[in-house]
């Protein structure tokens, strides 16, 4: 049994085990300072908080915008969650990176980002960076390392990877990259929402900032929408903090409160989404009408030994082509019955969507071709439920649409 000055010490130097942090930090039971001894942290609703003395704020608290008891116990999860030093929560994934290029970046600055990038990202970065800011950006095939180095210009400020990317599920080596910018005044992110913190840490393999959805995995429940920004340097956090504030894109309390619940179940939920994901892949990797499956986990993947290398699991998204034009492609999405025809991801229901159409409509037809995305490319968020009715769903949607 671990005694309360034990317990306490083993929260302040943040060693605990991963399942462990993603149930306890940040709610930790207050028996000081008028606590209660909440094992659940309370939704914070007050905008405001009162104080005794004019200049000294109740425990650092003022007004919710600047600081919130629940998000505050969020923020402290992320951070742990990622073994970063802070964590900072905002009003969605885009929201976060709203925040962090108004931080960092000025006009004349210039960004190298994943040629596949997310289409919100992209369309962020096109229409309000770059004409409005006038922020450069480059878009490179950021698998190739020789790519990423080859664009870094003198004016370079940040190199913005995902990875895997959405829809493609292309890997960049994060450990490589950041290492050619060592030195250099550049800031490697990554958006880690395909893999969650739990089955990849960019900080540790040389990232300085991470990004994330918490509308996705993180809270896994399709209930909330919000945005995570976790990192390790003070300069840096300083600014976020002070943008995040001043710009006023934070997260509710109760927003907070849901993406805390939701990852408790964080790593359990991960296994299941990898274990169907893979059972899935390799059935539509040997199915007669898929021509291609991109997924990490399938050993035929031309980025398979990089996925070893830098995650402990391939987490559930995949995308898969299959052979059929776009009418027969709406066709198979359509007739499936549990997986819901939605965007957005890293729930516990499976969800399917067609990215030329749905998610990455925002790109040119000729752009999406160029990348990869064809009209008879599908996403797939593989959910929690039982792999057998997945399949059969599947596997029902081909039959009907061949026989149509």
């Amino acid at each position: 049994m671990i005694n309360r000055r034990r317990k306490k010490d083993l929260f302040k130097r943040n060693i605990m085990k991963f399942e462990t942090k993603a149930i306890h930090i940040g709610e930790e039971p207050k028996f000081k300072e008028g606590g209660s001894g909440d094992v659940v942290i309370p939704i914070h609703l007050s905008s405001t908080f009162a104080r005794k003395k004019v200049d000294e704020p109740t425990y650092g608290y003022e007004y919710s915008r600047t600081g919130n008891p629940t998000r505050n116990a969020l923020e402290r999860r992320l951070a742990a969650l990622e073994d970063a030093k802070f964590g900072l929560a905002f009003a969605s994934g885009v929201a976060a990176e709203t925040v962090l290029c108004l931080s960092l970046l000025k006009s004349g600055d210039h960004i190298i980002a994943s040629g596949d990038l997310y289409s919100g990202t992209r369309r962020l970065f096109n229409t309000v960076f770059n004409q409005n800011f006038e922020v450069e950006i480059s878009y490179v095939d950021a698998r190739e390392v020789k790519n990423v180095k080859k664009a870094i210009k003198s004016n370079t400020r940040l190199v913005w990877l995902e990875t895997p990317t959405n829809p493609l599920m292309r890997l960049c080596d994060i450990k490589a990259i950041s290492e050619i910018t060592e030195g250099k005044d550049i800031i490697v992110v990554v958006d880690n929402t395909f893999m969650s913190p739990y089955f990849q840490k960019p900080l540790n393999l040389g990232a300085d900032i991470v990004v994330h959805s918490t509308t996705k995995f993180l809270n896994g429940h399709s209930d909330s929408i919000g945005g995570a920004i976790m990192l390790s340097d003070d300069k840096t956090y300083s600014a976020l903090k002070f943008y995040q504030n001043t710009t006023g894109a934070i997260l509710s309390p109760f927003d907070s409160f849901l993406v805390l619940r939701g990852i408790k179940t964080l790593a359990i939920r991960m296994e299941k989404h990898n274990k169907n994901a893979i059972r899935i892949a390799e059935y539509l990797e040997s199915h007669p009408k898929v021509k291609r499956v991109n997924y990490p986990g399938l050993k035929s993947y031309p980025q398979h030994n990089l996925a070893r290398k830098q995650m402990s699991g391939f987490g559930g998204m995949l995308s898969f082509e299959i052979d059929a034009n776009l009418k027969e492609t709406r066709a198979f999405l359509e007739n499936l019955k549990i997986f819901a025809l939605a965007e957005s991801l890293g729930g516990v229901e499976s969800l399917i969507e067609h990215p030329a159409i749905m998610t990455h409509s925002y790109i040119p037809k000729k752009e999406r071709e160029k990348m990869g995305i064809t009209d008879s490319l599908i996403r797939i968020s593989v959910g929690i439920e039982d792999i057998t009715d997945l399949i059969e769903d599947l596997d029902n949607a081909f039959k009907r649409t061949t026989q149509k």
